[in-house]
């Protein structure tokens, strides 16, 4: 389900509703609800035609900085023959509604819900929206960070329904993750994954590490802890984690929990 899909279509709230929103940012974490992707707030990119954007999370000193991630919408016929102005930045693409195509070193993929793509720095790509409904999909940039002798990776297509999938407990299966990019693999420098709970699992201790997040809620309710917090999230929002914010949650619903989660991964620190 890609709940944001009926709140972005829409203009301003009506006049008569009232300010407060589940929208906070801290020095730890920010929370994006779906609610907020409005009309007035989107955007739009150079070499991008028939298409709008919302940026979720950016570089920011002092906050998180490794990535930049987008929620964009691509209309019937819309796409770019240029989409990436950086050489050094990589990017990973999850459909969350409509039908594109990717095409890179002359070979087309089409893109359908649930479809996922990492594209290399440096390769030349292009994408489209061959079909009649808009295309919504997820966008993770970041400046690949090479190491040694390592090399850079390679692209990945692939679906969801065929990436490896991880019960992170026993019996019965309450909480897993599906890995669209190998975790042993140490070319690449972050990893995407979408993670499941079960109605009712948990985060069964708080989580407090050096990996950036960004959340965005595919499916599903829960209650995160965030730091000293509790706050409620659902479908369509979006969570910017800074490094070593503590975190858990609940999931909640009778339907259980899934979202696309961003993290940096396998390269020095950097040293100031």
């Amino acid at each position: 389900m890609d709940r944001n899909s009926s709140l972005v279509a829409g203009g301003l709230p009506d006049q008569r509703q009232l300010l407060s929103s589940r929208a906070v940012f801290t020095p730890a974490y920010a929370i994006i609800p779906g609610s907020v992707l409005r009309d007035i707030v989107s955007s739009a990119l150079p070499e991008w035609r028939d298409t709008r954007l919302w940026v979720l999370a950016r570089p920011l000193s002092g906050f998180a900085e490794t990535f930049s991630q987008y929620y964009m919408e691509v209309s019937p016929g819309g796409g770019s023959e240029d989409p990436e102005p950086d050489p050094h930045a990589q990017s990973a693409i999850f459909v969350t509604a409509g039908t594109m195509t990717i095409t890179t070193n002359g070979v087309q993929h089409r893109m359908v819900k649930g479809s996922f793509a990492f594209i290399p720095a440096g390769q030349v790509w292009q994408i489209i929206n061959p079909s009649a409904e808009i295309c919504r999909f997820q966008w993770i940039r970041k400046k690949f960070e090479p190491a040694g002798k390592l090399g850079t990776p390679p692209a990945i297509f692939t679906h969801e329904d065929k990436a490896a999938g991880v019960s992170m407990c026993d019996e019965p299966p309450l909480w897993g993750s599906v890995r669209f990019i190998d975790p042993s693999d140490l070319r690449y420098d972050m990893h995407i994954n979408i993670v499941w709970f079960e109605g009712g699992a948990t985060i069964p201790f708080m989580e407090t590490h050096v990996m950036e997040h960004g959340i965005y809620i595919l499916e599903g309710k829960a209650v995160y802890r965030l730091n000293s917090d509790w706050v409620e999230v659902e479908a369509g929002d979006f969570l910017w984690l800074r490094a070593f914010c503590p975190q858990a949650l609940y999931a909640g619903g009778p339907d259980g929990l899934r979202y696309l989660l961003y993290k940096d991964v396998n390269r020095h620190m950097k040293l100031l």
